[in-house]
């Protein structure tokens, strides 16, 4: 991260973070925070050895984690994740061979800590726990809509039915009403899923079974626009795998 990054995003976390100072002991600066926050992830470090990194307990280091995810939830979040300009989002994935279409959809397991009850609900079949986020992206596969925070084994159908985005793709509040017509049919604007999610009016996934030509065709080009997401997907799992969590 540049230096310059880095001063932007303690001066935009700042009205969170900022904290004065006691008789007792001066205040964590905000950026002694938010460099504690940026660290602990991007290395596999234990809290108490980011703490003896920056000379502060591992509680604090804890503390600081916490405190620094509340504010980009509280303050960043809203800013970095948003729909945006639909019509660019429907033009770029047009021009990878799907019309009318609005974004692609799927869900990362997210290691975490196994917590102390209900245990067995977030444990997968590689024997680690995790949590899902399930994310909505663009065609630059730029996040457009998160959910997080659902156990791992609970199925992705589930999940979306459950989610903000789904019942605001239900009402058709989610995209601009912009229908086009398919032969004899209107469609409105979609998202593309893979095959655990249910077909709806405005959720298209693969044809299976036994495939002519022309279903063959829309896989392709559904697939070929779903690549956004799947990149993420990798990169993700790269980071953690690398940064699998672990106690103390």
């Amino acid at each position: 991260m540049r230096k310059s990054t880095f001063m932007e995003l303690c001066d935009l976390l700042s009205p969170a973070l900022k904290r004065k100072n006691t008789k007792m002991r001066a205040a964590l600066t905000v950026h002694k925070q938010v460099v504690i926050a940026l660290w602990k992830p991007a290395m596999p470090d234990s809290y108490l050895s980011v703490g003896n990194q920056f000379g502060v307990g591992k509680s604090t280091v804890g503390a600081a984690v916490i405190q620094v995810a509340n504010a980009i939830t509280e303050l960043l979040l809203s800013r970095v994740v948003t729909l945006g300009n639909v019509q660019v989002i429907v033009d770029g994935f047009a021009a990878m061979g799907f019309p009318n279409c609005g974004g692609a959809i799927d869900r990362m397991h997210i290691p975490i800590l196994g917590p102390d009850h209900l245990g067995s609900q977030y444990i997968n079949r590689k024997g680690y726990f995790l949590m899902v986020l399930q994310a909505l992206v663009d065609h630059k596969g730029c996040f457009t809509n998160i959910n997080m925070g659902w156990p791992g084994k609970v199925h992705n159908t589930c999940i979306f039915r459950n989610s903000g985005l789904c019942e605001r793709l239900q009402q058709g509040t989610y995209f601009p009403d912009q229908k086009i017509t398919i032969g004899n049919v209107e469609m409105p604007i979609v998202i593309l899923g893979d095959p655990a999610y249910p077909l709806m009016p405005w959720l298209m996934k693969p044809d299976t079974g036994t495939l002519d030509s022309s279903q063959e065709l829309f896989n392709y080009r559904l697939s070929k626009c779903r690549m956004c997401i799947w990149m993420f997907k990798s990169t993700l799992a790269q980071f953690t795998d690398s940064v699998r969590p672990h106690r103390n």
